[in-house]
């Protein structure tokens, strides 16, 4: 099993048909199974600018206002969700799109006041997925999800796909974003890590910045938590996908 987060800024609104849906509907017709997270900053980037809407990104997170949360919460669940899952279902897949929250999947908590609406995983139950996946159904998932007192919350997409990818135990989760991978010593390209082991990856976690860290530490929960290993790489063209999917590009973690 594959858990595949689709990062928002690898997403092609350009095409008609996006090819890195096209490679994933290829591999599940072969009988792959995969479950996609996505993500979606420039899309709420584009509607909260549409709207006047002030926001701001602390330490990779979106810091969500009652007013930033109407945004992201329509244009994640609503436009980016309805988006993949339509062409995935033009694709010839049985996709069935839902929200990190619904079917008792995530209940997330407030942890950092600070950030307002930002949730993170408090219990996380995957039979419903494991469900759909039995019945031969593609899941798509949005990270909006929902605490037990029934306040939705705005969650990271990458730790949405690392909880996931380690609850099902996934073989391989994957981190479709737009840079090569993890770097040492960002933004110096010779300082790409081709593989790292969880334990060194680790060790230098809290050196990493912006919107690398909230990766680098859904790479470890995904990890530490059951899921065998974790490509992260530059999801931006389907021949970069390909590449990561054999293994020849890209940041691997192993445990």
């Amino acid at each position: 099993m594959i858990v595949f987060k689709y990062g928002g800024h690898a997403i092609s609104e350009e095409l008609k048909v996006d090819p890195i849906l096209a490679y994933l509907a290829d591999l599940i017709k072969s009988g792959e199974n995969i479950v996609i997270v996505h993500g979606g900053g420039p899309q709420i980037n584009r509607e909260l600018e549409i709207h006047g809407v002030k926001s701001e990104m602390v330490k990779g997170l979106r810091k969500t206002t009652t007013q930033v949360y109407e945004v992201v919460a329509r244009t994640l669940s609503g436009e980016v969700l309805r988006n993949l899952t339509n062409q995935l279902v033009g694709l010839g897949i049985n996709a069935v799109g839902i929200s990190a929250g619904d079917g008792n999947l995530i209940r997330a908590k407030v942890t950092d006041s600070s950030l307002g609406l930002v949730g993170d995983v408090e219990s996380i139950d995957v039979s419903v997925i494991q469900n759909f996946i039995d019945q031969g159904l593609t899941p798509v998932i949005s990270p909006i999800s929902v605490t037990r007192e029934g306040v939705g919350l705005n969650m990271n997409a990458d730790l949405v796909a690392g909880a996931i990818g380690g609850a099902l135990g996934a073989e391989l989760v994957m981190f479709s974003t737009d840079v090569s991978g993890i770097y040492r010593n960002w933004p110096e390209e010779s300082s790409l890590i081709g593989e790292i082991s969880l334990s060194e990856l680790q060790s230098i976690a809290e050196g990493f910045e912006g919107g690398m860290s909230p990766k680098v530490n859904a790479a470890i929960t995904a990890i530490t938590s059951g899921a065998k290993s974790v490509r992260i790489f530059d999801g931006t063209s389907v021949e970069n996908l390909r590449a990561a999917h054999s293994g020849k590009s890209g940041t691997l973690v192993v445990s």
